[in-house]
């Protein structure tokens, strides 16, 4: 039986890619767009869409949730008070990856943005 790999390891142990990924996460929510590979876009998309679902239920249960998944306090309040209310009539797919043509110089890894609609 073949078992198929669910998430993507970039080549890192568990806590270095938790790290990475939320680090990750956290510069796309500060600054709303990111250029980042296709496989990184892909990876972080559905967690930070379910980071904008929990904001936009505005309780303080899913307020300590973010805080608990982003540990950052600026990110979380970023989050919280201008992405909830913001996509509180929507019901999903907060972010667009959009593929860009060129591709890194030093490995040809393809390139993406992901930015939020």
């Amino acid at each position: 039986m073949r078992h198929v790999q669910k998430n993507r390891k970039f080549g890192l142990k568990r806590g270095p890619r938790i790290s990475f990924l939320r680090n990750l996460g956290n510069d796309l929510i500060r600054n709303g767009k990111i250029e980042t590979t296709e496989a990184r876009a892909k990876e972080i998309r559905p967690r930070v869409e379910r980071l904008v679902t929990f904001a936009k239920k505005q309780t303080l249960a899913s307020r300590r949730i973010i805080l608990s998944r982003v540990d950052n306090q600026k990110v979380a309040d970023k989050l919280y008070s201008e992405y909830g209310p913001r996509y509180a009539e929507r019901k999903g797919g907060y972010l667009r990856i959009t593929k860009v043509a060129k591709s890194r110089k030093r490995d040809g890894t393809r390139m993406a943005i992901i930015e939020f609609v």
